[in-house]
């Protein structure tokens, strides 16, 4: 047991590449060192998608079972991670197709309460209540826009990938990656504006144009 414990503490150290050249020779905890590290994320990327913790947990395991079967075709080109995330994406993609479902829904957490501002002190009384109208709103905005802009604004605004991690993650250039983010965020700013303007003051990532 301890021999198989400092086995595992010294695979922890290994970077991406080691771990999966060590898992491609047949070494199973390497991979599960690759699953231990990148697990919270994979997690809480599809958690946007299902607000159910079943589904949230067989979805991520369905994920590291695709990443085990194709982790033979992973060519180096791209961080491990956002390899990792594009199959996030499709798996995702797929079980809301299977279930006649197209909607991104966004879980009820103070992790999404965050992404529009912390409080502060001196913040108006009723600023929790407006900040958690905002989530609502948000989530309702988001449910109605083509896939290809929610992806790019989940990706950026609540997973905080860069231009560049978001083009790996969705095989596309590094323009068309900022011309749907703009035109994501123009759109949204456009169905905020007319349904809710009390609310666009609060909402000034998504809403902005800020990179």
């Amino acid at each position: 047991m301890f021999a198989l414990k400092r086995l595992h503490d010294s695979l922890d150290d290994g970077s991406d590449q080691e771990l999966i050249a060590q898992a491609l020779a047949g070494s199973e905890a390497a991979f599960t060192v690759l699953v231990e590290r990148y697990q919270d994320r994979v997690f809480r990327l599809v958690s946007r998608y299902t607000r159910d913790p079943n589904e949230c947990e067989d979805l991520a395991q369905e994920v590291f079972l695709r990443v085990f079967r194709k982790l033979h075709t992973f060519q180096h080109e791209s961080q491990f991670f956002t390899w990792v995330y594009r199959i996030a994406v499709n798996a995702a993609n797929d079980l809301l197709a299977k279930a006649g479902r197209r909607r991104l829904k966004l879980v009820d957490d103070e992790a999404t309460l965050d992404a529009f501002g912390e409080g502060r002190e001196g913040d108006a009384p009723d600023l929790p209540m407006q900040r958690a109208e905002l989530a609502r709103v948000t989530r309702q905005l988001l449910d109605e826009l083509p896939e290809k802009f929610r992806t790019v604004l989940v990706l950026r605004e609540f997973e905080d990938l860069s231009y560049t991690e978001i083009a790996e993650v969705m095989q596309c250039r590094l323009g068309t990656v900022e011309s749907r983010l703009f035109r994501a965020r123009q759109k949204f700013r456009e169905l905020l504006e007319e349904r809710h303007p009390d609310l666009v003051p609060m909402l000034p990532t998504i809403a902005g144009a800020s990179r």
